[in-house]
């Protein structure tokens, strides 16, 4: 082919042509790197973006969502079963189609995963005057909404000439595929500048594979990493959701077993082992297990893998209490390799586990896991005292837990995100053997549940259960993916825990003042100041089922396994509501976590709560 031959395309044709070809290969295995499109039609792409669609995208299947912010959760989904291999592109009409992926692009980029967001723009030759769902800044010409993009976005880029992707596009590509930059990418398309013609080189649509790269880790970090872990008498691994992208579970479990050292597992880390690992201590933090927090108190080291180490996780730089504590950040991203001061191993998981276990096996012999598995059952057993409800009374939301991980089995997902669903889940959830659990809790964004399980379902295929468990509160914030589940024929199990409101919340607000005000689903009561009378009935199995979805309601613990056992054997989206107890939350951790108290209140409950919430700020440690 000679490199002078050319092919006159639009800009959004050039795009969707580019896309279609690009691949991405680790280990020898290559798949599309965007294996399709989720999009929303407006004015401002219909005659672009979507156009091209249809004359382009014969291998760019386009998926309808409900809402843009949505389908930002869906790529998500897809990109965490993918392990941060291949994402979707989202495509949004100008102003509020684009500003409503903000939330999503927020949720991609805390947690580390690529989506690929084309929002459309204004025009870029004016002549139009300023034209419809254009935001007319005073000072700032150039200023539009999509400007809000910049911050939220590892890559930022707005297409004001056709010729401008033969540098945008790659460069894109290069931030969702790099494991340490990744995250929401975004491309702003002028609307007239999606129709607009270029010759584009016929070379720039050829097949091109993205190698995905385990950065290995200097050998003087592996060393200095390794000298911590051969002299620390009470060591500690923090498993991140690191190890779940760069496939180290069997490496973790590997050298935690030869090494005798426990795990525990961030929210983005739960599943990163079996349940019944013998040095599987469960979540870590303000919802994590008593256990975890005792050994988090004590620990001399800790190996930081592939986290974040957000406040939930250190109690607000609370829960590591040893005096000379030291950390290890094993991390393919460099600024959270050196967070609390630690000596940084900066890269792969995988590869530089497998490194450090050559170095350190040999020298640390295997403790005992008897005294560990001892502490682990002790609490496992209060957890089961503590769910129980009363006759009569309705089922509280660790038996839902305990019923769903007596059914869930290998090539099952579930999901959950935001209220009470991802702390139970880290303090309760065994992950059974060959089974996959993805919490978002890195943004804690309601209305990311069931897109993202939807995207799970595209991703995995027909093959196991994907069980969505959200709150009331949250599916009523945004169930309308449900309507995309039944479009799709993309199978999905929604557990909807029904509690009257937004309990988590109340919780935190009771515990800390003393009284909760507008965190329960109630009609406005006899003062008319507050939302505080009898509880508003919603009929959601009735409002799934006018979705194209089956619902059904289970009252008690056997019914749910019945309905589970019934979801399963159906093709079709399933819908099970259950009403829960609104004051029977989990055993707490009695791990601190820090907040923005009223340090003056007129009530004295407030005030002594407050007090007591100062005293606990003592505990936080400063780390440099």
């Amino acid at each position: 082919m000679n490199r002078r031959d050319t092919v006159r395309l639009t800009t959004s044709q050039a795009v969707v042509r580019w896309l279609q070809a690009q691949y991405s290969e680790r280990d020898g295995e290559t798949r599309r790197a965007i294996p399709g499109i989720w999009g929303i039609f407006g004015h401002g792409n219909v005659l672009g973006i979507d156009q091209a669609i249809q004359q382009d995208g014969g291998q760019l299947p386009l998926f309808q969502p409900k809402n843009e912010q949505a389908m930002v959760h869906a790529a998500m989904g897809y990109a965490k079963a993918s392990r941060r291999l291949a994402t979707y592109a989202c495509s949004a009409s100008i102003g509020p189609g684009a500003l409503n992926m903000i939330t999503g692009a927020g949720t991609a980029t805390t947690n580390r995963l690529p989506v690929l967001l084309l929002p459309s723009d204004t025009f870029a030759n004016r002549r139009q005057g300023n034209v419809l769902q254009e935001l007319e800044h005073p000072v700032d010409a150039d200023l539009t909404v999509n400007d809000a993009f910049r911050p939220i976005s590892r890559f930022f880029d707005r297409i004001a000439r056709p010729e401008q992707l033969l540098t945008a596009l790659p460069r894109a590509m290069r931030v969702l595929l790099d494991p340490a930059e990744t995250g929401a990418v975004t491309l702003s398309l002028h609307q007239d500048v999606q129709g607009e013609a270029y010759d584009y080189p016929v070379e720039f649509f050829r097949d091109r594979t993205w190698h995905v790269a385990r950065p290995p880790a200097e050998t003087a970090q592996l060393h200095r990493a390794a000298e911590l872990l051969r002299r620390a008498e009470r060591p500690l691994i923090v498993a991140g959701g690191g190890v779940r992208y760069s496939e180290a579970e069997e490496i973790l479990q590997r050298f935690a077993g030869r090494l005798g050292i426990p795990v525990v597992e961030t929210s983005a880390g739960k599943g990163a082992l079996p349940g019944d690992f013998a040095f599987a201590v469960g979540g870590i933090g303000v919802n994590g297990t008593r256990v975890a927090a005792e050994l988090a108190r004590d620990a001399d080291v800790v190996l930081a893998v592939g986290t974040r180490l957000t406040d939930f996780t250190t109690g607000s730089h609370s829960i590591f209490q040893h005096p000379e504590v030291q950390f290890i950040g094993l991390n393919v991203n460099a600024a959270d390799a050196h967070k609390v001061g630690a000596t940084p191993v900066v890269a792969d998981a995988r590869d530089a586990l497998t490194a450090l276990d050559d170095l350190v096996a040999s020298v640390r012999g295997a403790a005992a896991p008897e005294p560990l598995r001892e502490r682990v059952d002790a609490w496992e057993r209060e957890l089961a005292d503590h769910i129980v409800s009363a006759p009569g009374d309705p089922v509280t939301q660790g038996e839902v837990w305990a019923e769903l991980n007596a059914t869930v089995g290998a090539g099952d997902w579930v999901v959950a995100a935001a209220g009470w669903q991802p702390g139970d889940m880290l303090k309760q959830w065994k992950t059974p053997a060959g089974s996959f659990t993805h919490i978002e809790f890195g943004f804690s964004c309601m209305g990311h549940e069931i897109p993202a399980g939807l995207g799970i379902r595209l991703h995995e295929g027909p093959d196991g259960e994907v069980i969505v468990v959200i709150g009331d509160g949250t599916y009523l914030m945004s169930p309308t993916e449900i309507v995309t589940a039944v479009q799709e024929r993309q199978k999905l199990t929604i557990l909807v825990l029904d509690n009257s409101g937004y309990q988590s919340i109340s919780r935190l607000q009771l515990g800390n003042t003393g009284y909760t005000t507008g965190n329960e689903r109630r009609y406005r009561g006899a003062s008319g100041l507050l939302p505080d009378g009898d509880v508003v009935p919603v009929d959601f199995a009735a409002n799934a089922a006018s979705m194209g979805a089956v619902g059904v309601r289970a009252h008690t613990r056997v019914e749910l396994a019945e309905e589970l056992a019934r979801a399963r054997e159906r093709a079709e989206t399933t819908v099970i509501v259950v009403p829960v107890a609104d004051d029977r939350p989990l055993p707490d951790s009695g791990v601190f976590w820090d907040l923005g108290v009223p340090l003056e209140a007129t009530d004295a409950g407030t005030a002594d709560r407050v007090a007591r919430f100062a005293e606990r700020r003592s505990e936080q440690q400063r780390y440099y």
